[in-house]
Order: structure tokens, then sequence, then C-alpha cells
């Protein structure tokens, strides 16, 4: 029988955004493919164009950090790495422009998010956990709409272990009642963990190739759930 937390007690529940309350990385993948298909590569198959991306998507998190800031930047470094002609002024402006479809898309909740959260809300503390660009970041939540059910909002550079250590250490929380909730295992499953969290996996089907990572099991003393809904939450907590 799967454990379920004791529904008579309050947790603090620390909750992921992007891939978890609503899509994300599906508006990146179609301009992924958008520039794929236009740099129209004679030598590299798109498999190969995209493997070279991603490497360059991990170089530019170093430099620039996550959002489209520095997806921008990866583009435009791998079309000027694959080109087999020089890179105009006027083709630099359409590699830009798949980034420009990205920008301020409305926001697309995954199933029964907003009452999920109402229910949750009214029971325990819940805190918006995620990681980018403070203005992107920020501006989604406006947009969504759901700032109202949390109690806080943190928007960190990056999710490390050490991160949800001080973000446990800020709001004095308990770890045996306090839980991660999102799709990545790299970025909010294996780090809350190893952080002495209690940590609940929602797979998602586009989770971004560099978010994956196999999921560790708990430490003991320390709880994962596997649910494959996030609406699913509710008979749980």
């Amino acid at each position: 029988m799967e454990w379920s937390p004791s529904p008579l007690t309050s947790h603090t529940l620390l909750i992921d955004a992007d891939d978890t309350l609503w899509e994300n990385n599906i508006y990146f993948e179609r301009a992924i493919a958008r520039f794929i298909e236009f740099l129209n590569h004679h030598e590299f198959t798109p498999e190969q164009v995209r493997e070279v991306l991603n490497d360059v998507e991990r170089e530019c998190i170093v430099k620039h950090g996550y959002g489209l800031h520095s997806f921008a930047h990866a583009l435009i470094d791998t079309f000027e790495r694959l080109s087999p002609v020089p890179v105009s002024p006027e083709l630099h402006k359409q590699v830009l422009s798949f980034t420009h479809q990205v920008e301020n898309h409305a926001i697309e909740f995954l199933p029964e998010v907003p009452e999920t959260l109402g229910y949750l809300s009214a029971k325990h503390r819940l805190i918006l956990v995620t990681k980018g660009d403070l203005a992107e970041q920020t501006g989604k939540v406006e947009r969504s709409g759901l700032k109202k059910y949390f109690a806080a909002m943190e928007i960190v550079p990056e999710k490390k272990a050490a991160i949800y250590s001080q973000l446990a250490d800020k709001y004095e929380c308990d770890h045996t009642c306090t839980w991660m909730i999102g799709n990545s295992p790299k970025s909010d499953i294996n780090p809350a963990l190893a952080a002495g969290m209690n940590a609940v996996f929602i797979p998602h089907g586009d989770t971004w190739i560099l978010e994956h990572e196999e999921v560790n099991p708990a430490p003991e003393g320390q709880k994962l759930l596997i649910v494959g809904r996030f609406a699913e939450l509710r008979e749980h907590f």
C-alpha cells in the first residue's frame, strides 16, 4: 500500500511552477523545431543539430543563467557554429524571432491546477519555488493569477540542495512535514531529498532534456511519492 501523509497534519509544500503548474517547455520545443527547420542543415540531421544545441544551452546557462535571454544566445551561437553561410543581420534577426514566439504566451494550466491549489492552500502552507529569470518568472506568476494561493514565492537562480536547506531555514520548516513538488528529477526531486526534505515527483512528458536525471530513492526517514497528475495531490494531502 502506498504511503501517504496524515490528512490531519499541516505540511509545508514547496511547489515548482514551469511544467508543474503550467505548460512551459512545449513552447521552447516548438521554437527549436522551427529553428532546426530554418537552419535546414545538409550535413547534420535534425537530431545532431539538437545535440549541438543542447551542448550550447549548457554553456549558455553557465554564462547567462536560465530564461529567454539565455535561450536566444544558445540559438544564435548554435546557428553561428553550424550555418554554412555567414550570419548576416537579417539571419540574426530571423533566428531571434524564434525566441519572441515563446515570450508572453497565455498561461496554459495543467489539468485542475487552480482547483487543486485552492484545496491545498486551505490546509497547508504553500510556497512557490521556481528558478530562472526574475522578471520572466514573476510575470508568469502574475499572469497566472495563482499568487493568492501561496504564502510566499521564491525565484532562485538554481535549485540545489544548499538552496533547499536555506529555504528550510528561512521558513522554519519541519523537514518531516516539508515536501518539494515538481516535474524535474534534477532540480525538484533529487536536491530536495538531499536537503533532507520529502518530495513528490509529477512526471511531465515534455520535461526539458537538460532536466532529465534518474530519480533517487528517498533516504531513510524521508518519503518520495510519485503521482501522475497534479490534481492527485488532493488524494494525499
